[in-house]
Order: structure tokens, then C-alpha cells, then sequence
């Protein structure tokens, strides 16, 4: 399957349409909750730890609003499930879907993430396939950490226009992302989420609200935080360990560079003093010789990763700011009611 290791297989076969124009951009999303459920389902059901579960988003887009009605999982297997097929697959849920009158139009995918760590290869090429077949798909990242934390964690994502350049191009070289003046924070863009019920849903959830014991409001309040956040810290610090060395190969590739420009600069200093003396001596010049062959330049090293890691290492930076400014106020909170009493 997909990217829980390597990527997702795009099935192009039901193709969101609207009666406006398909170039227009998506500006918000509705989801029904009834997804919301499936994908929180899906990953208490398969997910375990640090175990990535992965789907399909159905829905139609209107105007430049993408409304998500529907979803379906992909199925566990393993590398020894060799006959399986996932674009198959998804035609035939989406046919079966089509034949009981439910949304079967392509719009995207979810994936579930772990403390946050979503920004790799593997989800920028299953995105951009995705992107590329259908211009309005999104990727829905939905983390159950953060949800445990007492708070929906749900977010959309596409890629930016610059990004779905370079990758058509893929020149990932770093005279590629200079001259597109790319950066870690112009990869993805977010988009805004709306949750949609029913008036029917909504009477229920008002129902179990009343229900809900005064216990179970006040676990918001919890002050443990120390896991949490040493595990984010501990992973950030991975990513910064990843970006130093990334550096350190890219500033090996510089110095090799600028070392061979210098030997190509004082051997064609060389050839031009030689062939000063040989006119003077009324000899011929020396023959004209393949410059680039004899000082092939060094293999740059690609320049998508590093700007991966650094974008994974920001988003890591505002999950800690987002739980730490949680936190500060409940400690502040706890202090004042401590002194009141």
C-alpha cells in the first residue's frame, strides 16, 4: 500500500467535476462528520503506534469549495501480497459505491501521522500524483496524538504551485530551487477545514453533551505534559541531526566545486602562457581539448530532502509552541486557583 512506506496509487477513474471551471483553486473544505468518524475508526481499528493507515477521500467540488462526503480505508497487507492491486481495488469500492447512489468521485486521500512526522518524499510524490491527475485533491492529516490530547487534530494540505512545477520538472538540483526561489515554507499550503452535520447529528451530540459527566470535562485540565513533549523534542532533534549532516554533504559538494574551478581556472592559464610562447616561436597553437572532460564537475546532491527535513523540523517547532502555550496557560490557571483558595 501506498505510502505507509512508499506511495499511493492514483485510480483516475471518478474524477470530481463541478458545472464552474476546474482551474479554480480550493479555498475551504467541508467534511462530513460521518468521515471524521471513519478516519478516527480506521486508525483505532489498524493503527498501532507509530503505524501510518491511509484512505480515500469521495466528494464532488462546488465553485472553489471541495466537500468531502465520503471515505474508504486501504486494506493492511503485507510486501508478500503480491497479486493485490490498489488501483483495482479502488475502482471496485468506488463502482460498488456508484450502484448504492454514494459519492464515489475522487477528490484525495487521508493519511494518519505520529507526533506530527508527515513531511517526507513519500508523501510529497503520493500528493503530487494526486495532484497532477486531480487538480483539486487534497491530503487529509489526521493525528491521533494530538487528538488524545483533547483536541480534533485534523488538517488539509496541497501543494503549492511552485512545488507542482519543480516536481513535473524534477529538477531538484540546487541551481533548480534557487532559481525557482523555493523555500521549506512555500511546499505545502494549508487549507481551511469545515466540519458539517446534520441537524439530526447535531441534536444528538447535544444529547451527549448533556450526559456527559462533569469528570470527563474537566480531563482538558490535565497538567501532564512531560511525554508528550519529550518524545516531539526527541524526534525534532533527530531531524536536526538529519539537517546537519545534509549540510555537511552539501558544503563538501561546494568545496570540491570551488577546488575544481580553481584547477580548471590555472590549467587554462597554462594552455593560454603556452600558446603565447609556441606563437612566438612561430609554432602552431596546441589542439582545441574537451574542457568538461577533463574536470567533470561533482554530482550535486539533491536539495528536496534537505528542504523536507527542514519543513518537518518546522512543523515539529509549532507543535511544541502550540503544547507548550496550552500548558502554560492550565499552569497559570492551576496558580490562580491555588492562590484563591
Amino acid at each position: 500500500m501506498a505510502s505507509r512506506k512508499e506511495s499511493v496509487s492514483v485510480s483516475t477513474s471518478g474524477m470530481a467535476s463541478t458545472g464552474g471551471t476546474l482551474d479554480s483553486p480550493v479555498k475551504q473544505i467541508q467534511i462530513e462528520g460521518l468521515v471524521v468518524l471513519k478516519i478516527i475508526k480506521h486508525y483505532q481499528e489498524e493503527g498501532q503506534g507509530s503505524e501510518v493507515v491511509q484512505g480515500v477521500l469521495l466528494g464532488l467540488v462546488v465553485d472553489d469549495r471541495l466537500e468531502i462526503t465520503n471515505c474508504f480505508p486501504f486494506p493492511q497487507h503485507t510486501e508478500d501480497d503480491a497479486d493485490f492491486d490498489e488501483v483495482q481495488y479502488q475502482m471496485e469500492m468506488m463502482r460498488s459505491l456508484r450502484h448504492v447512489n454514494i459519492d464515489h468521485l475522487h477528490v484525495g486521500w487521508y493519511q494518519s501521522t505520529y507526533y506530527g512526522s508527515f513531511v517526507s518524499r513519500a508523501l510529497l510524490d503520493s500528493q503530487f500524483s494526486y495532484q497532477h491527475a486531480i487538480e483539486e485533491s487534497v491530503v487529509l492529516i489526521y493525528d491521533p496524538i494530538k487528538t488524545a490530547q483533547g483536541s480534533l487534530s485534523l488538517k488539509a494540505y496541497r501543494l503549492t504551485p511552485k512545488l507542482m512545477e519543480i516536481c513535473k520538472e524534477k529538477d531538484f538540483t540546487p541551481e533548480g530551487l534557487k532559481k525557482a526561489n523555493i523555500g521549506f515554507e512555500h511546499m505545502f499550503e494549508e487549507v481551511p477545514i469545515v466540519i458539517k452535520n446534520s441537524h439530526l447529528i447535531n441534536v444528538l451530540l447535544w444529547e451527549l453533551e448533556d450526559k456527559s459527566t462533569v469528570a470527563d470535562k474537566h480531563e482538558l485540565l490535565n497538567l501532564s505534559s512531560s511525554n508528550h513533549l519529550e518524545k516531539s523534542l526527541q524526534l525534532l532533534m533527530d531531524r536536526v541531526d538529519d539537517m546537519s549532516q545534509d549540510i555537511v554533504k552539501y558544503n563538501t559538494y561546494s568545496r570540491n566545486l570551488s577546488k575544481q574551478q580553481q584547477q580548471k581556472h590555472q590549467y587554462l592559464q597554462r594552455r593560454q602562457q603556452e600558446n603565447a610562447q609556441r606563437q612566438s616561436r612561430g609554432e602552431p597553437p596546441l589542439p582545441e581539448e574537451d574542457i568538461n572532460k577533463m574536470f567533470k564537475p561533482p554530482q550535486p546532491p539533491p536539495r528536496m530532502d534537505t528542504l523536507l527535513i527542514a519543513g518537518q523540523i518546522n512543523n515539529y517547532c509549532q507543535n511544541v509552541k502550540e503544547f507548550t502555550s496550552q500548558n502554560l496557560g492550565k499552569l497559570f490557571m492551576a496558580e490562580a486557583l491555588q492562590g484563591h483558595n
